[in-house]
């Protein structure tokens, strides 16, 4: 969708994702190797009481769930930026459901623009555990 045909305020829904223990382990050991997300017995001990999933997991196991019905579709360039803000821990089995929101678009020249767009991610006690906002360039309408 070209970035004219984008609203601010356009909503998706981002399929629901199980946080799987063990891509858990495989994150952290290779990605995050700190012992709230990598050691079992050392979590134990924390207020967690367990390991808690990497942040950046929790946010590209819901990311890959977001582009697969983006606004933008085809007509997306490139990503800009991202910021994630985590909010509660996320643990294995955890289900995490997405809304997507267009909360920005600006026009860069006469071939495209930005897309910003806030993503809540939401455990299945219905917690926000993050937010994310991501800015994308998108193609305008050809003229």
């Amino acid at each position: 969708m070209y970035l004219e045909d984008i609203s601010i305020g356009a909503e998706k829904t981002v399929e629901n994702i199980v946080i799987d223990r063990q891509e858990m382990l495989d994150f952290a050991n290779r990605y995050n190797p700190v012992k709230i997300h990598s050691d079992p017995e050392y979590a134990k001990q924390t207020r967690f009481g367990d390991i808690i999933a990497p942040g950046m997991l929790s946010f590209l196991a819901v990311w890959a769930q977001y582009v697969t019905v983006d606004f933008a579709g085809d007509e997306l360039v490139a990503g800009k930026s991202t910021s994630v803000e985590w909010h509660k821990p996320v643990f294995a089995g955890d289900t995490l459901r997405g809304i997507a929101k267009v909360t920005g678009l600006s026009f860069r020249n006469e071939h495209n623009g930005t897309l910003t767009v806030t993503i809540e991610v939401f455990n299945q006690k219905d917690e926000k555990v993050l937010t994310a906002v991501a800015e994308s360039i998108v193609r305008r309408t050809p003229h």
